[in-house]
């Protein structure tokens, strides 16, 4: 079926190096200002050949009926044979030299390392908590996968939070305040992050309650779907009552592959792709998260989290091992994790800090192997490509207008060394930017940019494996979703008129969407 107006993903490449830098106020009444760059990236500038190289190949095909060249090669370079284990994403990049797999391997021990409390004589693992969400990475991020919520009152929350923040009393007051950010700051008792497990002597923050309300949503052809709405409670408060306009966010662990090759998208392609005012009238209006990174002590891209609250995968890493675990390390110092001022026991307890790593718990060698594993985990590869159904699922893809914010293809900056992400075509199937998703999946808690009903378009690559690597088919921020097609049918917002149209489908291309969603 041809086309009759190509989507804002399918438009030329080129035009992302001829835009304006954006620029942002590094802070409340201070009149310097930088431009927001990847500086967190050893980057070597495009030649005027290479340009036009990434301009000719990152421009999807109009031609439905064949498989797209390199389509397969979901990382590029880094892609690996797709396994039916459970090991799916907890392969090595497949492009990594032998030093760097071994450095991997070693990250995974870590990613894998089970904390224990201090004092231990195990002195490079103790320090855990005193309040965690988990004992390990691992544990929140089973076989590299996707986490889910509670399901009844026997499981429990290990791969689920709920954040939690207050307005600012003072904005004008906040230390590193970035332009069009939302004023924020921790709950005064509970901090920003509510953990569930404790160790002996304290008590857990809370534990998470969940219920669901199911509603029916009719579909074309006769076809009935049933989504969950749930309601969250922040149940047996162990220090108090939280603030009265305390704002709360569940959250389950995402999927971990992929993560250095999203990393090395220039921001130019992400900022080419934002149009906040909606510009172009065609109802999707993507705004770039900025938020201030610690390590380049700067307003940065934010990229990782569901609402990209974390500029890259090393204070991805180092918020992780701060909130969940109780880790300190050299970017998050505190020796008592998550622990409030108000949570005076729990500050007051011995940590784990040794002087041989720096008086940190992990120090900078630790979280550099940790960082380094989560950056160079592979993307399977696609399954497929070239069955009709799927064939046809991709071209009611792009028809239904859901390639506007999961933008199909980038090309990652060419990298100074031997950098396994450097100028690899990818197809992770996000622009990395905020939408609207409309209020039936607002958390209604802001981040950074991010409103309440704002979250980063999630990457689809390997979502069709998540049963096999999780063992469930959980989907959206909150893993209310039991299927890929309940999770399109909770789209709002700037995605409602793509999934009014999916609705509105006949039965047949409604299962062939699913079905290219499966082969991603």
């Amino acid at each position: 079926m041809p086309m009759t107006r190509l989507p804002p993903s399918l438009l030329p490449i080129a035009a992302i190096f001829v835009l304006p830098a954006l620029v942002l106020a590094d802070g409340a009444g201070d009149a310097t200002w930088r431009e927001l760059s990847d500086v967190h990236l050893n980057v070597v500038p495009r030649t005027q050949e290479e340009r036009a190289r990434v301009a000719a190949i990152a421009a999807a095909p109009t031609d439905f009926s064949v498989p797209w060249p390199f389509e397969e090669n979901s990382g590029g370079a880094q892609t690996v044979r797709a396994r039916g284990t459970a090991d799916a994403f907890s392969q090595p990049a497949a492009n990594l030299t032998f030093a760097q797999e071994l450095d991997f391997r070693v990250g995974n021990g870590m990613f894998r390392r089970l904390w224990v409390s201090a004092p231990a004589s195990t002195l490079a693992s103790d320090g855990l908590g005193p309040l965690y969400n988990a004992r390990s990475c691992q544990r929140c991020h089973l076989k590299d996968g996707r986490g889910h919520p509670p399901e009844g009152p026997d499981d429990t929350a290990v791969s689920m939070v709920l954040r939690v923040s207050v307005p600012a009393p003072d904005p004008a007051a906040l230390e590193h305040y970035i332009k069009g950010a939302h004023a924020t700051v921790a709950e005064p008792t509970y901090g920003t992050q509510l953990q569930d497990f404790s160790l002996p002597g304290h008590a857990p923050e809370y534990r998470l309650a969940v219920e669901y309300e199911e509603v029916e949503v009719p579909l074309s052809g006769g076809e009935v779907a049933t989504l969950r709405r749930p309601t969250y409670e922040a149940a047996d408060l162990g220090y108090g009552p939280l603030a009265a306009d305390a704002m709360l966010s569940p959250r389950i662990a995402p999927q971990m592959i992929g993560m250095g090759l999203l990393e090395a998208i220039p921001v130019e392609e992400i900022l080419a792709r934002a149009d906040p005012d909606d510009a172009d009238g065609d109802g999707i209006s993507g705004r770039a998260q900025v938020v201030w990174s610690d390590v380049h002590d700067r307003p940065m891209l934010g990229r990782f989290g569901h609402k990209a609250g974390n500029p890259s995968v090393l204070e991805q890493t180092a918020s992780a091992f701060a909130g969940d675990i109780g880790i300190s390390n050299p970017i998050h110092r505190a020796g008592s994790g998550e622990c409030t001022d108000l949570q005076t026991d729990c500050t007051a307890a011995l940590d784990g800090s040794d002087p041989e790593q720096g008086g940190f718990e992990i120090d900078q060698v630790g979280l550099d192997l940790v960082e380094f594993y989560s950056r160079t985990l592979a993307v399977p590869a696609r399954r497929d490509v070239g069955d009709p159904e799927v064939l046809r699922g991709r071209e009611v893809f792009f028809e239904t207008g859901c390639s506007s914010c999961h933008q199909p293809n980038h090309v990652t900056h060419r990298l100074d060394g031997d950098d396994p992400a450097s100028f690899q075509l990818i197809w992770p199937y996000t622009d990395l930017l905020l939408h609207d998703m409309g209020p039936g999946l607002a958390d209604n808690r802001p981040e950074g940019r991010a409103d309440g009903r704002e979250w980063r378009t999630a990457p689809l690559w390997g979502i069709g494996m998540t049963e096999t690597v999780s063992g469930h088919t959980n989907f959206l921020h909150d893993g209310r979703a039991r299927s890929l097609l309940e999770a399109v049918l909770w789209h709002g917002g700037e995605a409602q008129a793509a999934r009014d149209a999916v609705m509105d489908l006949p039965p047949v291309d409604r299962a062939a969407l699913i079905r290219y969603l499966e082969s991603l």
